[in-house]
């Protein structure tokens, strides 16, 4: 099926030549997920905002934690919607799997891309890369709790496929509607919440990761999500996605929020809002 697709997908790149009409990693969405709208922290990939804003790893939506009952129109809290793969090239699988992925070769990695040693990319770069590798060592130790590291956009497909078991799969994320710049640090109502449909409760969260290209940490988990409806303090509106889960091996900021929630680790499910530029997977 993969080597099929592969080839339909070179068709059509030969067939489209210098239009513009469409991007490889376009075209590609439409054969492999056909009846799967493409998520706004994809759609902003190819077509990247100039004024994405980012922010410190602490001061992000994902870290803001709450009960699954505190989810209600009505209800507010202080939130900061961040991107940690603003400006970052979502690249066609062939061409990241031309460039090493291990720390061990992060010195070829950076000739290659032109990015200066000792730079912040190359500081972010290499701290990705440990992440990236010490899942995978705790994905062989631990195998219920597999974490996988995708540098293109048809890895993660594949990726998210052989973990929900099949390729009939969809993608929500977090979208800021009415924001042209970054947003800042603000009160947010919430205004109306859905719910996603997870059926059997498995997902699997991709996270954006800092890197000099689109790199994606993803692994599997079982809850629930919502699509939530915010009002910023300023005029802005987001379409948020909240996952809930009550997981906490190998979640080392699902325990620590247990414990400020006050709440005793896997009694209940708590939730976070996804940033920009992360995703969660269902089965359709």
């Amino acid at each position: 099926m993969a080597r099929s697709l592969a080839a339909l997908l070179l068709l059509l790149v030969a067939a489209a030549g210098d239009s513009h009409a469409a991007s490889t990693a376009e075209m590609y969405w439409k054969i492999a997920l056909p009846t799967s709208p493409m998520p706004g922290a994809i759609r902003d990939l190819i077509n990247p905002a100039s004024s994405a804003g980012s922010a410190s790893k602490e001061d992000t939506v994902g870290n803001v934690f709450f009960l699954e009952k505190d989810l209600f129109p009505g209800s507010k809290m202080t939130l900061h919607f961040t991107r940690a793969t603003a400006g970052a090239a979502l690249l066609p699988r062939g061409r990241a799997d031309s460039v090493p992925f291990a720390s061990e070769k992060l010195p070829e990695i950076l000739s290659q891309l032109s990015i200066p040693a000792g730079s912040p990319t190359a500081d972010a770069m290499r701290s990705t890369l440990a992440v990236c590798e010490a899942a995978r060592i705790a994905s062989e130790t631990a195998p219920k709790h597999k974490h996988y590291c995708a540098t293109s956009l048809e890895s993660m497909v594949e990726l998210v496929a052989s973990s929900l078991g099949t390729r009939d799969v969809h993608a929500v994320s977090t979208e800021v509607v009415n924001r042209a710049g970054p947003t800042p640090r603000q009160a947010y109502r919430v205004e109306a919440v859905r719910p996603v449909a997870v059926p059997g409760g498995d997902m699997v969260a991709c996270h954006g990761m800092p890197y000099a290209y689109a790199v994606f940490g993803l692994h599997g988990l079982k809850g629930a999500a919502y699509t939530v409806t915010l009002a910023g303090a300023d005029g802005t509106v987001a379409q948020a996605v909240a996952a809930c889960h009550g997981d906490v091996d190998g979640h080392g900021a699902v325990a620590e929020a247990y414990k400020r929630l006050g709440v005793a680790p896997g009694s209940v499910a708590i939730c976070h809002f996804l940033p920009q530029d992360d995703m969660i997977w269902v089965r359709n």
